[in-house]
């Protein structure tokens, strides 16, 4: 486990570092007012900021994907990558229709009072169907859906933590906003409603999708590879003159021979 633990470690490092820099730079700009288009604090719900960890999400997901198919670590098929990605996408949405339907959840889930009982329902349903898109993922690149494992682990329980401290402090930032129509729930209760059970699956499923990311950049570092080596015997071909001795290429000390007629 260590063998493939540092590794992973390593890649993420650098990454995860950058995300905790952005994570703590739109903490400040919040707290400090700054322009509410680039550090949105949740005054407007489904908003994006344009100050936010959620876009290096495909960044970072190509990058690691290029980085593992340069390390050999690809996936096996495209094709199966490609269709379990959109399988892990797809089950959130289809498992929210059919728990609709079957009545498991209501068809109105955000609304005033509603019962905690029914809220715990709801949180419970939606975190399994999000840790089975999270598994799915990472069947369809295991290298990668490890690595996007840990940097989602290493990216999201900072803002988790985060969001405690916020909550308890009332900072009026968007790691402590609350519905405008909430269940009664304490302080700790909302925590895990809208900090950790989110950040830990809702947040970790998103990851996938940048999978499809890695796939693009794999299949662009692959194609650049097959036309390096298609160029290789040609270039060869030409360089090389009789019993040359090659030394440091790939195939390691290939002693060329050329049919020749001794006399």
């Amino acid at each position: 486990m260590s063998q493939n633990a540092s590794p992973i470690g390593n890649l993420i490092l650098v990454p995860a570092v950058i995300t905790l820099a952005v994570t703590l730079l739109r903490l400040v700009g919040e707290l400090q007012g700054w322009s509410p288009a680039l550090f949105n604090r949740g005054d407007k719900p489904f908003s994006p900021s344009l100050v936010g960890i959620v876009w290096l999400v495909p960044v970072f997901g190509a990058w690691f994907g290029w980085k593992l198919t340069r390390a050999g670590s690809g996936p096996g098929s495209l094709g199966r990558a490609f269709g379990l990605t959109f399988a892990a996408l797809a089950v959130v949405p289809l498992a929210a229709f059919l728990a609709r339907k079957a009545g498991i959840v209501p068809e109105r889930m955000w609304r005033p009072n509603v019962p905690i009982t029914e809220s715990l329902t709801i949180l419970s349903v939606f975190v399994g169907v999000f840790f089975v898109g999270i598994a799915i993922g990472i069947l369809a690149w295991p290298a990668l859906g490890r690595t996007l494992l840990a940097y989602g682990l290493a990216a999201r329980i900072p803002v988790a933590l985060l969001m405690l401290v916020a909550m308890l402090g009332n900072w009026g930032t968007h790691y402590d906003a609350r519905p405008s129509y909430p269940p009664q729930m304490s302080t700790l209760g909302w925590w895990v409603a809208l900090g950790l059970a989110p950040q830990l699956s809702f947040w970790m499923c998103t990851r996938s999708g940048s999978v499809r990311c890695s796939e693009a950049s794999q299949r662009r570092s692959r194609g650049g590879g097959e036309r390096q080596q298609a160029r290789q015997p040609a270039l060869l071909s030409s360089a090389i003159r009789p019993g040359q001795v090659i030394r440091g290429h790939a195939l390691t000390r290939i002693k060329c021979r050329r049919t020749m007629r001794w006399s």
